[in-house]
């Protein structure tokens, strides 16, 4: 096992010998110096593990000797030393940077002080070097597994879109209407998805999802799907800054994709133009959506003419929230209000 080099400076020569002798036996290897610029010289040529300071010394006192020892590259740890049991001397030694104090006795009291206060010391940087270190592999850790994580997010999304594109051409082939429009509907949520795991991997947070942002691309390829020259569909959006874990951004954006395709289907009819409006916003430390359009409203003595899967598919997305869906009866279309804890 390698000995704790330890420097001793002091101006007593005497003492220094004896500090050596006697911590050499007890497993030490100890430089001395006489006066702290000597010291601050063998500090400088070399390594040591701790270095201890007396405080009574003409011309360049411990204090001094402290300061200058602290702007080595590298700083041991440094015990004061001093004959005084003066309190504010430790306490300014303590304040300067110094790890401990011990202050001299006669006979060999002063060495187990010394020792004592080295082992203290030198345990307390090795606990700090360990913490250091299982601090830095943590992190080391922590980006290998967001990197692994931007990795899975991009492959998943990747795959989503595959997956959306296989729907696409199995839809080209269909002749059959109403086939073709529940696989339309299918590759839409698929795409409301895949849009979570985009932003996921083009983002520093791979555990959350920011909101605003992501609406904004799922609402931009709603209006690209369902907008077109002859049956204009303008959606508008707005969305504060709000991030959700990526389960609760999932749901979020089904329940946008359903209410958003319903009022494009349903409130305007072919060859009319019609706006959707969008909003996302804080309420009481919950968010509250709301989805609305200027139709007819909802009908309620006319037999619905979808497959009923969207309606089902906002009530069990708005359960994993566990988030109110309500319908604003006293507006002229349809208004959805969601309402959900952040």
């Amino acid at each position: 096992m390698t000995r704790p080099r330890i420097l001793y400076i002091d101006d007593d020569e005497g003492l220094c010998r004896l500090v050596a002798r006697a911590l050499g036996r007890r497993g030490y290897d100890v430089t001395t110096a006489s006066s702290g610029p000597a010291g601050i010289a063998a500090a400088t040529a070399a390594d040591f593990d701790l270095i201890a300071v007396d405080h009574y010394m003409p011309g360049f006192d411990g204090l001094a000797t402290l300061e200058a020892l602290r702007k080595l590259p590298v700083v041991p740890p440094i015990v004061y030393v001093t004959g005084s049991e003066e309190s504010r001397i430790a306490v300014a030694a303590l304040k300067a940077g110094a790890i401990d104090y011990v202050v001299k006795t006669v006979g060999d009291d002063f060495y187990d002080l010394l020792e004592n206060a080295f082992q203290t010391a030198l345990t307390q940087v090795a606990l700090a070097a360990q913490k250091a270190e299982a601090e830095a592999a943590l992190r080391a850790t922590n980006t290998r597994l967001e990197a692994l994580l931007h990795e899975v997010n991009h492959r998943v999304a990747n795959s989503l879109q595959l997956v959306s594109a296989f729907i696409h051409m199995q839809a080209r082939a269909l002749a059959d209407g109403a086939a073709k429009a529940a696989l339309a509907d299918t590759q839409a949520r698929i795409t409301a998805i895949a849009q979570v795991h985009r932003r996921l991997y083009t983002s520093d947070d791979v555990q959350a999802v920011a909101m605003d942002d992501y609406l904004a691309a799922l609402v931009a390829e709603l209006e690209a799907t369902w907008s077109t020259p002859a049956s204009p569909r303008a959606m508008k959006l707005s969305a504060v800054p709000l991030r959700l874990a990526t389960d609760r951004a999932v749901s979020l954006g089904v329940i946008v994709n359903e209410l958003v395709s319903n009022a494009c289907k349903y409130a305007y009819g072919a060859g009319e133009a019609g706006e959707i409006r969008i909003d996302l916003a804080r309420d009481n430390g919950h968010f509250r959506l709301v989805v609305e359009d200027d139709g007819g409203g909802m009908a309620t003595t006319i037999a619905p003419t979808g497959t009923g899967v969207g309606t089902k598919l906002i009530g069990a997305m708005a359960s994993s929230l566990g988030a109110t869906v309500d319908y604003d009866p006293a507006h002229g279309g349809v208004r959805a209000v969601v309402r959900a804890a952040v």
